[in-house]
């Protein structure tokens, strides 16, 4: 059975979906973006929807730009647990956190604080950092790796403002797969493994990332840098042509020689509330140990 995991977060609400649009409430604005799985009706009306704060359109394949209906500033931000995560409109449509990952920040927590034990974490393509704060805030000793400078300097100032500058993050703006294979010659270990790997991406050498050629690569590397009392290993995807199914496939075939562990699968999604609608947007494999 799939599972669907569904969030519940006060400063977030998925207000409306449909038409290839959502209209979410972050905090105290309200935006209108393109959502692509959202091919039915809206339900709200179109006076709710004008309600929004900003409205998002793509100009091409990758860029996009905002419309200003009210004023909104440069910067705001939200609380999570003991999280302080802020928040931006970017040319790209995104606004620098994915509500849906929100449940993984809390199961990444209880796993780790309840190992009762030092675990070393890794942390890879995990964008503004949520992850790592939540595997560093029970903690871990965590090692954060993007190849978006850029995004890394965004997770940094969201760790200040979480007041977890004191926590043991090391920030490392390299591609993720020249990463993990250096860790297996150095003989690094891990007992956790955190990953959001991207569809398509490009690392800060022109290093070329396609998820379905590359990860079952990168999975069988981060096996190796797997310590020998592994805690678990966590990964999500957006937007790649494959379900949760085919998820767990690759995960399994990577762990395969490892015992006692069980592999979890299913698909991230948003309950919207003008009627209970589920958006779904991403899938996710978690394999952890039963030791």
């Amino acid at each position: 059975m799939i599972n669907i995991d569904l969030p519940e977060w006060s400063e977030y609400e998925l207000l409306d979906t449909g038409n290839g649009r959502k209209l979410e409430r972050f905090g105290k604005y309200i935006l209108n973006r393109i959502e692509t799985q959202a091919s039915w009706r809206q339900t709200l009306s179109e006076d709710e929807w004008h309600k929004a704060d900003a409205v998002f359109k793509k100009n091409d394949d990758k860029h996009g730009e905002w419309t200003l209906r009210n004023k909104i500033p440069e910067h705001w931000s939200l609380q999570f647990e003991g999280m302080k995560l802020i928040l931006r409109l970017t040319p790209f449509g995104h606004v620098g956190i994915f509500p849906d990952q929100s449940n993984q920040w809390d199961w990444i927590y209880d796993k780790i604080k309840a190992a009762g034990r030092p675990i070393n974490a890794l942390s890879l393509f995990t964008y503004t950092g949520a992850s790592t704060f939540a595997a560093a805030a029970a903690g871990a000793n965590v090692v954060h790796v993007d190849a978006s400078k850029p995004a890394i300097t965004w997770a940094r100032d969201n760790q200040n403002a979480s007041n977890l500058s004191t926590k043991p993050i090391r920030w490392i703006p390299e591609d993720a797969m020249k990463f993990v294979k250096r860790e297996v010659r150095r003989g690094s270990r891990y007992d956790a493994i955190i990953m959001d790997p991207p569809k398509f991406g490009r690392g800060p050498q022109g290093e070329v990332w396609k998820f379905e050629e590359n990860f079952p690569e990168l999975l069988d590397y981060c096996r190796q840098i797997l310590s020998d009392q592994p805690l678990f290993i966590l990964t999500t995807a957006y937007s790649i042509p494959v379900s949760s199914i085919t998820l767990s496939n690759m995960v399994a075939d990577a762990t395969r020689k490892l015992k006692n562990g069980t592999i979890e699968y299913g698909e991230l999604a948003l309950k919207q509330k003008s009627n209970s609608r589920i958006l779904p947007t991403a899938i996710y494999c978690r394999w952890e140990s039963n030791l």
